[in-house]
């Protein structure tokens, strides 16, 4: 049986702690639509010839997204605007998050920055990111003797 050492302060520092967590719970009067930061869903691929971001963006106008790629750094940032509430309605439930977004990725391959192609269709945003031709890979045959 091993010995532990009692620390009785430490116990009243995790109490308080906790009554503290509990009291900003209680009077955080945001609702939960507010208090969720939202990045859309992302998928990266990669085929021989180039890497395929898709991203999913439903409900955002494309000149609402904006796609950089700086420093090897793939970045996508946009909004998603709310929709206006009119006098007189009752909304039961609201979940949908709104606001601003960015999601960054670090792309591990050389890309041609020159032939990077963006595509929005449905909700989903598909950028292709041809590689450079230094950067595919390269099959070297063996020989058998």
């Amino acid at each position: 049986m091993a010995i532990i050492r009692w620390k009785p302060w430490g116990e009243l520092a995790d109490w308080t702690d906790e009554v503290e967590r509990r009291m900003q719970r209680l009077f955080d009067v945001r609702s939960e639509a507010e208090k969720q930061v939202w990045a859309p869903r992302v998928d990266i691929k990669e085929t021989a010839n180039e890497l395929v971001v898709s991203a999913d963006v439903p409900g955002i106008d494309k000149k609402d997204v904006n796609v950089s790629m700086k420093e090897g750094v793939l970045s996508i940032s946009g909004e998603r605007k709310s929709e206006q509430r009119a006098e007189g309605e009752n909304w039961h439930r609201i979940e949908r998050v709104f606001g601003s977004f960015q999601r960054s990725f670090y792309i591990p391959v050389d890309v041609d920055e020159s032939k990077i192609k963006a595509s929005y269709k449905d909700g989903v945003l598909n950028i292709a990111l041809p590689k450079k031709e230094e950067a595919k890979k390269k099959e070297i045959p063996i020989q058998v003797e």
